[in-house]
């Protein structure tokens, strides 16, 4: 983590290439796109799980069918 001195120098640095207006707008558009960002893994982690979940019910399906099958045929 940078110290109160670095982080002042940075803070002065932004001032001067993008102007003391621009700070505010510049400091928005970051915020909306980290959480477009985060609802956009929040998405694919949750399509992950669909899928992962899909499967388990589709092997435990398989399995029983197979159970199913080997006890008709005793």
């Amino acid at each position: 983590m940078p110290g109160g001195m670095e982080l002042a120098i940075v803070l002065l640095i932004a001032v001067l290439l993008f102007g003391a207006s621009k700070i505010p707008k510049l400091a928005r558009s970051t915020g909306q796109a980290m959480g477009e960002f985060q609802r956009g893994r929040e998405e694919i982690d949750q399509e992950l799980q669909d899928i992962r979940e899909g499967s388990d019910a589709e092997a435990s399906d398989v399995e029983t069918e197979e159970s199913t099958r080997s006890a008709n045929s005793s």
